[in-house]
C-alpha cells in the first residue's frame, strides 16, 4: 500500500472531521480507532460513508496503522485528554522509529504535555501539544491551531497543519508555532477560559433582556449589535439559538438551566492563582456554571423570595456599551495571563500572533480579536492602548447602569460585576490593602511597608 502523509488516531466527532479536512486538502491519511465495546464498527462505517475519498485508509490494528504512514510518521491523537493519552502513547511506542512525531490534538493540561514531551525526548520521539479550536465545523472546514513543542518537529508537520487551518483576512494560516513544551496547550486553555467568560456575558445579557423582551426581540437586538463593533461568532450563534423553534416552542425555553464544563475554565483559574494574575472574569464564569448546577437548591430557596416586578426596559445602546466594556476587560485579563506564563516559563510568546490565529476558525473569533492583533503588536497590555483605555473610561457609566438594572430586578450579573470591580480596582490609586497588611502584621507579625519611607524596608508594630 502507498504510504500515507498523516495519521489520525481516534474517530470521534473531531477526529472524523479533521480527517476529512486533511483528505480534502490532498493529503493521504490513515485513520485508526479501537474496536472495543460499542466502537467495533466505527472505522468500517467511516470508510464506507466516505468511500468516494480515495486517500483515506482505515485501520483497527495499531501496528498496521503505524506502518502505513510515511516516515518520519506524523500521528495526531484525537482522543479524550488525561490518562487515555498516556495509554495510547505506550501502545504506539513499540511501533515508532526515531524522529517520529506524536501530536496531541485534545484539551490536555499543559503540564501533562510538558511531561510527555520530555519523556518522549529520551525515546527519540517528538511530541507536540496542539490546541485545536473551532468545534466540529472548524475541524471540518478550518480550525484555529495552536501547536507547541519542538520547532524542528513543527516544521515537519507545518505543511499539513497550516494547510488545513482557517485563514486570516490576508489568507495566512491561523496556525503558528506557539512555543516550546506545553505552550500550545496553555494558550488553548486560556482561549477556552476567555470563551467561558464570553459565554457568561451573553447569558447575562439574555437574563437582563428576558425581563422585558421576547426571544425574537432579544435576537433582533443582538443582530443589530452583531452588525457593529461587537460582532463575534458567539454572538452570531446566540442569535440563531434564540430563534430556533420546535413546532411553536422556542428550543431555548426547553433547555434545563444547568451549565456543564470540561475543565479548561477551572484550569485557567487555578493557573491564574498560581501565577498571581487576577483573571477574575474567567473565575466568575466558572463559578457561575457551578452555581447553575445547584438547580434543586435554587428552586427551593427561590420559593421564599418575593418576586419583583420588572422595571422599565434597559437602554439597548447602553447595554451594548457595557457589553463591549466587559469583553475588553475579559480579553485584557486573558492575555495578561498568557504574558505572565510566557515570562514564567521562558516561552517568548507573541501575543499579536496569538490574537491573529484567533481571528478565524476558533470559537472566540470576533471584531475585538481582529483589533487586538494591532493593539498587542504595539503593547503587551490593552490598557496601554490610548484608544482602548479612553473607550473604557467613557463606557464606565454604561456598565454601572447595567449593574443597577440587574440589582433592581434580581438578575445575577457575575461577569459584568467582576469586570466593573476589576476596572475600579485597577484604576484606583489608593486601595484598602493597608488594612489587610496591618491585620497580617497584628496576628502573624508578617511586617508591612510604609508609604512615607523607602519601600524596600519592612516594619513590624507591637500592636
Amino acid at each position: 500500500m502507498h504510504k500515507t502523509d498523516f495519521g489520525v488516531l481516534g474517530l470521534g466527532v473531531m477526529g472524523k472531521s479533521i480527517s476529512l479536512n486533511i483528505a480534502d486538502n490532498d493529503f493521504s491519511v490513515s485513520v485508526y480507532n479501537r474496536i472495543e465495546a460499542d466502537e467495533t464498527h466505527i472505522v468500517s462505517k467511516f470508510i464506507h460513508d466516505n468511500s468516494h475519498y480515495k486517500n483515506i485508509y482505515g485501520f483497527t490494528d495499531i501496528a498496521k496503522f503505524v506502518a502505513s504512514i510515511e516516515r518520519p510518521r506524523k500521528i495526531l491523537l484525537m482522543i479524550k485528554a488525561g490518562n487515555p493519552i498516556d495509554l495510547v502513547i505506550e501502545q504506539l511506542l513499540p511501533f515508532l522509529d526515531k524522529n517520529d512525531i506524536i501530536i496531541d490534538g485534545g484539551n490536555s493540561l499543559y503540564t501533562d504535555t510538558t511531561r510527555r514531551s520530555r519523556c518522549l525526548t529520551f525515546k527519540n520521539v517528538y511530541f507536540i501539544g496542539c490546541g485545536i479550536s473551532g468545534g466540529e465545523e472548524g475541524a471540518r472546514k478550518g480550525p484555529s491551531i495552536m501547536p507547541g513543542g519542538s520547532i524542528n518537529a513543527y516544521k515537519q508537520v507545518a505543511p499539513i497543519l497550516e494547510k488545513i487551518s482557517a485563514k486570516d483576512k490576508n489568507n495566512n494560516p491561523c496556525c503558528v508555532h506557539i512555543g516550546t513544551d506545553g505552550a500550545g496547550h496553555f494558550v488553548k486553555m486560556v482561549h477556552n477560559g476567555i470563551e467561558y467568560a464570553e459565554m457568561q456575558l451573553l447569558s447575562e445579557i439574555y437574563a437582563i433582556l428576558s425581563t422585558s423582551h421576547t426571544n425574537e426581540e432579544i435576537a433582533t437586538i443582538l443582530s443589530n449589535w452583531n452588525s457593529r463593533s461587537e460582532k463575534s461568532y458567539l454572538l452570531e450563534i446566540t442569535i440563531e439559538i434564540l430563534r430556533k423553534k420546535e413546532g411553536n416552542d422556542y428550543v431555548i425555553d426547553r433547555i434545563l438551566d444547568k451549565a456543564l464544563s470540561k475543565g479548561t475554565g477551572s484550569w485557567s483559574s487555578k493557573i491564574a492563582l498560581d501565577l498571581g494574575i487576577p483573571s477574575t472574569m474567567i473565575s466568575s464564569a466558572v463559578f457561575a456554571r457551578y452555581i447553575s448546577t445547584l438547580k434543586e437548591k435554587r428552586v427551593k430557596f427561590s420559593k421564599s423570595i418575593k418576586k419583583k416586578n420588572s422595571l422599565k426596559s434597559i437602554n439597548h445602546k447602553s447595554l451594548e456599551r457595557a457589553y463591549g466594556f466587559a469583553r475588553t476587560i475579559n480579553h485584557h485579563q486573558g492575555f495578561q495571563l498568557i504574558q505572565k506564563a510566557s515570562e514564567n516559563y521562558n516561552w517568548d510568546l507573541n501575543l499579536s500572533e496569538i490574537a491573529r490565529i484567533w481571528t478565524n476558525g476558533c470559537i472566540i473569533r470576533s471584531k475585538l480579536i481582529e483589533l487586538s492583533v494591532e493593539i498587542l503588536k504595539n503593547h503587551s497590555d490593552y490598557f496601554e492602548d490610548h484608544i482602548t483605555f479612553k473607550s473604557l473610561i467613557s463606557s464606565e457609566k454604561h456598565i454601572v447602569t447595567t449593574l443597577q438594572y440587574g440589582l433592581a430586578n434580581r438578575v445575577p450579573l457575575d461577569a459584568f460585576s467582576v469586570a466593573h470591580n476589576y476596572w475600579i480596582s485597577i484604576t484606583t490609586e489608593k486601595s484598602s490593602a493597608n488594612i489587610i497588611q496591618a491585620q497580617r502584621d497584628y496576628f502573624g507579625a508578617h511586617t508591612y511597608q510604609r508609604n512615607d519611607i523607602d519601600s524596600s524596608e519592612f516594619f513590624h508594630t507591637n500592636w
